[in-house]
C-alpha cells in the first residue's frame, strides 16, 4: 500500500510538473486555413558531382528514393529529391577558325562542363558542330534520377558556349562585371539551349518543364583570369533580350509548354532589383522565379516574394549551398525560406562535395566519396516528409513549417529548437478534426551538430485534445506526422 500510495503520488508530481512545464514553453498555432502553395518538390543541380560520379546507383538511391539504405557502413534515409537540374556546359576542347577556348589558370577541372554545340560552322544539331556523345555521365545520372522516381527536370546555363564569347573564356569576363556574351550571339545562346532541349525530348527521353538561360547573372565575380567555375554576368537589358529569344527559340521547335524560368540571381537582394527592372516584356514569358539562397539570413526574401506575387509567377529556391556540415545553417535558412519566401520548390546545389559544402563529403576532382554529413539528416527530416502535392500552410512560428497531405488526411509539422531543451506545443485547433484524441503521432528526431540521434524514429508522442507537445534537445529537429487531420 505505502509503495503504490507513494508511486501515485510521485506519478501525480512528475504529471503536474510535466503540464507546468508545457505551459511555460513554446506553443504555436497551425493556420490550416493558410495556403501558401502546393509543393513542388526538393531537388538538386547535376553539375557538377553528376559529371565525376554519374554511373553510380548507390549515390542514386540516397538521392532519388525514399528507401533505407547502407552507405558507407551507416543507414542512410533516401532524401526523396524529384527535381533535377541539368546543366548544359559551356566547354569543349576542339578549335575553330583559329579560335579556341580559353582557361582561367585557377579553373578547377571538375568544373568545366562540356557543350554540345562546338563551332558557329552550322545550327543544324544532325551536323559535325555539334557532339551529341560527350558528358554521358552526367546524363547517365538524370536517366538513374527519373527511373528512381524524380519527374521534374531543368535545363539550365551557367554560361553560354565559349565561342559566343567576347574573350572565348566560360569562367567569365575580363573584369567580371560586364556582359561577356557578343551581342550577335544574343540569339545563339537561346538557340543553343533550345536545341538541346529538343534533342532531349528526341532522343533522351526527357523533357524539360523549363529553360533557364542564366545562372547568377548581376553577379560580378564571373571572372575569366581568376575563375575557378563557369560564370558569365548578363547586365539586366542583356537579359530581358535572351528571354524573348528563349521563348522564340523554343516555340520554333514546338517546345511551347517548355516554361522560362528566371534570373537565378545569386541574392535575393539582386532578384529585386532585376525583376523591378527586368520590363514588362520580358516579365511576362517568364512563368517561374529562380533565386538563390547565397543572401543566407539577410535579404528581402519577402520582396521577391511579393513581386512574385504581383506578377502572378510561381518561385523557386532553385540552388541554396554552403559549407557547414552540421546542418545549422541549412536548417536556419531553409526555415527562413518557408517563412518569408514562400517557394514552392527547394533545390540544394552540390549533394556531394567538400569542405562541408556536400551533403555526402566527396572529391569530384580525385572522384571520392567519404562520409556522410550531419546535414544530410537534417534534409532530410524535411524531404522525406514534405512531399510534392502537398498544401504548405502557416505553421505560425518561424521556428517550425508545416505541410497538409489532403489525400491521406495527414498533416506533416518540422519544427527547430535553438535553445536550452524545452517542450514546444503544437495547437490544432483551428483543424476541422485535428487527428483523433490519443491518436499516435510518428516523430522522428536529427541532432544539428554532430553526433546524437540521426533521423531517429520515435513512438512516444499522442494527440492530446486538439494539441501535442514534444520535448526538444537544444539544437534539434523534429519531423511530426499526424494522421486523420481534416482541415
Amino acid at each position: 500500500m505505502h509503495y503504490s500510495l507513494l508511486r501515485l503520488a510521485t506519478g501525480l508530481c512528475f504529471a503536474i510538473s510535466n503540464i507546468l512545464t508545457v505551459a511555460a514553453d513554446l506553443t504555436t498555432t497551425i493556420d490550416a486555413k493558410s495556403n501558401l502553395g502546393t509543393w513542388e518538390g526538393w531537388g538538386t543541380s547535376l553539375a557538377w558531382w553528376a559529371q565525376a560520379f554519374g554511373t553510380r546507383d548507390d549515390l542514386a538511391d540516397i538521392f532519388f528514393t525514399t528507401k533505407t539504405q547502407t552507405f558507407k557502413g551507416k543507414t542512410v534515409p533516401g532524401l526523396g529529391l524529384n527535381i533535377v537540374r541539368y546543366n548544359a556546359g559551356a566547354c569543349s576542347t576542339n578549335s575553330y577558325n583559329g579560335s579556341r577556348m580559353a582557361v582561367s589558370p585557377k579553373m578547377i577541372r571538375s568544373r568545366e562542363m562540356e557543350g554540345f554545340w562546338h563551332d558557329w560552322a552550322s545550327t543544324s544539331p544532325s551536323s559535325s558542330s555539334w557532339n551529341w556523345n560527350v558528358d554521358s555521365a552526367q546524363r547517365n545520372m538524370l536517366w538513374k534520377a527519373r527511373d528512381r522516381g524524380a519527374d521534374v527536370f531543368e535545363l539550365f546555363s551557367n554560361s553560354p558556349m565559349w565561342w559566343m564569347l567576347k574573350n572565348k573564356n566560360p569562367a567569365g569576363s575580363d573584369d567580371g562585371g560586364s556582359d561577356n556574351l557578343q551581342s550577335w550571339n544574343y540569339k545563339d545562346h537561346a538557340l543553343y539551349l533550345a536545341t538541346v532541349a529538343k534533342y532531349a525530348a528526341d532522343n533522351w527521353g526527357f523533357k524539360f518543364q523549363a529553360v533557364d538561360p542564366f545562372n547568377e547573372p548581376s553577379a560580378t565575380w564571373w571572372s575569366g583570369k581568376t575563375g575557378t567555375q563557369e560564370g558569365c554576368h548578363f547586365d539586366i537589358a542583356t537579359q530581358a533580350t535572351v528571354i524573348g529569344n528563349m521563348r522564340a527559340e523554343l516555340d520554333s521547335r514546338g517546345l511551347a509548354a517548355t516554361i522560362i524560368s528566371a534570373s537565378d540571381e545569386s541574392y535575393y537582394d539582386q532578384a529585386v532589383t532585376t525583376l523591378q527592372k527586368l520590363g514588362s516584356a520580358a516579365l511576362s514569358k517568364v512563368a517561374r522565379i529562380n533565386v538563390h539562397g547565397y543572401q543566407y539570413d539577410k535579404g528581402a526574401r519577402d520582396k521577391v516574394r511579393s513581386l512574385a506575387t504581383a506578377a502572378g509567377k510561381k518561385l523557386w529556391n532553385s540552388e541554396y549551398g554552403e559549407g557547414d556540415a552540421t546542418g545549422q545553417r541549412l536548417a536556419s535558412n531553409l526555415l527562413l525560406d518557408f517563412r518569408w519566401l514562400k517557394p514552392t520548390a527547394w533545390v540544394y546545389w552540390q549533394v556531394l562535395d567538400g569542405g562541408g559544402w556536400g551533403l555526402v563529403d566527396a572529391d569530384n576532382d580525385a572522384k571520392t566519396v567519404a562520409a556522410v554529413n550531419q546535414k544530410y539528416f537534417v534534409l532530410a527530416q524535411f524531404t522525406r516528409h514534405i512531399r510534392p502535392g502537398m498544401r504548405v500552410l502557416d505553421a505560425g512560428a518561424d521556428y517550425a513549417v508545416a505541410a497538409y497531405d489532403a489525400a491521406a488526411r495527414t498533416l506533416v509539422i518540422v519544427a527547430v529548437n535553438w535553445g536550452d531543451a524545452q517542450y514546444l506545443n503544437f495547437d490544432l485547433s483551428r483543424f476541422g478534426t485535428p487527428g483523433v484524441d490519443g491518436a499516435l503521432v510518428k516523430r522522428w528526431t536529427t541532432k544539428i551538430g554532430s553526433g546524437g540521434s540521426l533521423y531517429a524514429a520515435a513512438s512516444d508522442t499522442h494527440i492530446s485534445g486538439k494539441k501535442f507537445w514534444s520535448k526538444f534537445e537544444k539544437n534539434s529537429v523534429q519531423t511530426f506526422e499526424i494522421a486523420g487531420v481534416v482541415l
